[in-house]
C-alpha cells in the first residue's frame, strides 16, 4: 500500500485479497486505487463521495440539457409545435 497523495492510496490486487478491512477504512478517508499488473484497475471511495460525485454529474447534465433545450427552443417557431387540443384528439 503506497499513499500517492494525502487522500490516495495505490494498492496492488494481491494486497487488496490480504487486507480488505484496512483498505475499507482507507477508502472511508480518500480514493483507494486498486492495480494489477501495474495499471489502475478500479477505484475504492466511500458511499459518502460516490453520492457527491453522482449529485455533480446530474447537475452537471442538467445544466448541459439546459443550454440544449435553449438552443432549440430559440430556434424553433410556432408550427414545430403541436396544439394540446389537437393532440388529445
Amino acid at each position: 500500500m503506497i499513499t500517492i497523495k494525502q487522500n490516495t492510496t495505490l494498492v496492488g490486487v494481491s494486497e487488496l485479497r490480504k487486507g480488505i478491512e484496512k483498505i475499507l477504512e482507507k477508502a472511508q478517508k480518500g480514493l483507494v486505487i486498486i492495480e494489477k499488473r501495474h495499471k489502475p484497475a478500479a477505484v475504492l471511495m466511500s458511499g459518502e463521495e460516490y453520492e457527491n460525485i453522482q449529485n455533480i454529474l446530474e447537475t452537471a447534465e442538467d445544466i448541459v440539457l439546459g443550454f440544449i433545450a435553449r438552443k432549440r427552443f430559440k430556434g424553433s417557431k410556432d408550427k414545430d409545435y403541436i396544439d394540446i387540443e389537437n393532440l388529445l384528439k
